[in-house]
């Protein structure tokens, strides 16, 4: 069993901001640069800068600097008030949030709880067709899964305006880690009057309004996305950086850009340099936790797929070790669950088949395929997607080879750009796909719950009621105990049925230039805000 201790905040009394939220905070000594410009780079270009119509880490960097809900996460991954003081709740299942008196948003209206209402209706209402639109029924909001089946209206929401800085929310069931769920973008509030003005269009330069500490003044598709500081920012006169300038870029050139002083963190850094940066840049190399997995959705709707023994199979002949430890190598974890092991809410169950050698776990599965239908004269054949990266190539080139070993089957590999990939995954254009996950809040669930069959996320089209109803035990347990016995059975279920196939745990690698302050690596979930970084006077 991998160990992890239940951590919960104690949620049944007032939980107050004891001071401000956290901005940089600059240590004694430090001599700050005249030009306080950060540039990162991004991965891929962003789907678009509609926080209800998109998806992926690209696309929440940029948001954490447009927009702030009731709630964001300091340096350390802790949660701390923003857009909200302080909030209280007596039975987790009625809350009441009390708003930041004076909060504008960056035209210099003042934000209120109407603000949150009107964004949390949008997001859940069918026709605005959002990939997050589950997310409101993860965090049980009453009346979420009726607006979304079309049985309910989207004002039947359990979310109300008391007054300009009082909001209420009622959940259909008491939801104890409920505000781990508030920095979420999808939670944060909007502006009403510039969507209804701009229509498609608010999303531009000059048009986008938001309450966060960095305004949007520029976008140049494939090149930057450039924001300003915002000095109606409610906490402004704590912000340090002047501009944050996103870079989309290739995992290769990006450490050739920042090798030439073009970037001043990257995203991430490829296998293939790891070591290289290793030896020549120790010091600028950090690396942290992270809570994500790597894995290999299968598409549940598609023969020879709607097969669980097929499904089986190909999880069985993958070697999750060789994958982590040899193919990717950067102190990635071996995969058995989809649910990474520093996940809170679940002492994470190992199931039979990673306890066995990769002999005896090929053998398995070549029996699993035979029996349903597959041999050396009828081999298995399929595509596996994977968005353009040279490190999600390498793993699929990886993977093909180990399934052409192991099960004979023939893999044809077909890369997309970001876009159009995930297009094919919502459209259920692909046979097996690369895939990675990374909380949305720190809770096993926040995994689990991709994979509901009513999940905006599920992908797979995988459909289990037994797994459905697990979870929708779990969440009606009050008992941390038998909540976390729950979670080891839903996991342990949505592996018998195996609608993906785990491979590893990420962990956090980028590349920092010595003058970037501000940078800890200890925020799990990798919301890393520019209001919290600054430019050191380089020596």
């Amino acid at each position: 069993m991998f160990k992890k201790s239940l951590i919960t905040l104690s949620l049944l009394s007032l939980f107050s901001a004891l001071s401000t939220a956290n901005a940089a905070e600059v240590p004694e000594g430090v001599t700050l640069a005249k030009e306080q410009v950060l540039v990162r780079s991004n991965g891929s270009e962003i789907q678009g800068l509609d926080p209800h119509r998109v998806e992926g880490v690209p696309e929440r960097n940029i948001f954490n600097e447009l927009l702030e809900g009731l709630a964001i996460t300091d340096p350390n991954g802790n949660l701390i008030p923003a857009g909200a003081t302080h909030w209280e709740t007596t039975d987790n299942q009625n809350w009441t949030f009390h708003l930041r008196p004076g909060v504008k948003w960056s035209n210099g209206d003042l934000v209120t709880a109407h603000d949150y209402v009107y964004a949390w209706q949008r997001i859940i209402t069918p026709e605005t067709a959002s990939p997050f639109a589950s997310f409101l029924e993860y965090a049980h909001i009453l009346n979420s899964s009726e607006i979304i089946k079309g049985t309910a209206k989207p004002e039947s929401l359990g979310v109300k305006a008391v007054d300009d800085l009082t909001l209420q929310v009622t959940l259909s069931t008491p939801v104890s880690y409920f505000p781990k769920m508030l920095p979420h973008y999808a939670l944060s509030p909007l502006h009403r009057k510039t969507i209804e003005t701009h229509g498609d269009k608010w999303t531009s330069p000059g048009n986008f309004v938001g309450n966060g500490a960095f305004n949007l003044s520029e976008w140049v598709v494939n090149e930057k996305i450039e924001l300003t500081r915002n000095p109606l920012y409610w906490d402004n006169n704590k912000t340090v950086l002047e501009k944050v300038i996103y870079v989309p870029t290739d995992v290769n050139v990006e450490l050739q850009r920042y090798r030439a002083d073009d970037l001043d963190m990257t995203l991430s850094l490829s296998i293939e340099l790891f070591n290289k940066m290793k030896q020549e840049l120790p010091d600028e190399l950090h690396i942290g936790p992270r809570l994500c997995s790597y894995f290999f959705d299968i598409n549940n709707n598609k023969a020879p797929f709607n097969d669980v023994r097929v499904r089986q199979a190909l999880k069985l002949a993958l070697d999750q070790k060789t994958m982590a430890e040899k193919v990717v190598g950067q102190g990635q974890l071996p995969a058995y669950s989809v649910v990474p092991r520093a996940a809170d809410g679940i002492t994470l169950p190992t199931p039979d088949w990673a306890n066995k050698s990769q002999e005896e776990r090929n053998k398995e599965a070549q029996a699993l395929l035979a029996e349903a239908g597959f041999d050396k004269k009828k081999p298995l054949k399929f595509q596996l997607l994977y968005n353009t990266n040279d490190a999600h190539k390498r793993i699929a080139i990886a993977a093909s080879q180990m399934w052409k070993k192991n099960l004979g089957a023939e893999v044809e590999l077909v890369n997309q750009e970001w876009k159009t990939f995930i297009d094919s995954r919502h459209n259920g254009n692909y046979e097996v796909s690369r895939y990675g996950w990374c909380a949305d809040y720190n809770d096993a669930s926040s995994f689990l719950n991709i994979y509901k069959s009513d999940s905006s996320n599920n992908t797979t089209y995988y459909n289990n009621p037994k797994f459905d109803q697990l979870l929708q035990d779990a969440i009606k347990s009050t008992d941390e105990k038998q909540r976390d016995e729950i979670y080891q059975q839903a996991a342990l279920q949505l592996d018998e049925d195996s609608p993906l196939i785990p491979i590893y745990d990420y962990v956090n690698i980028r590349m920092i230039k010595p003058h970037v302050g501000g940078v800890t690596n200890k925020e799990p979930v990798d919301s890393l805000y520019a209001k919290d970084m600054y430019i050191i006077e380089k020596k």
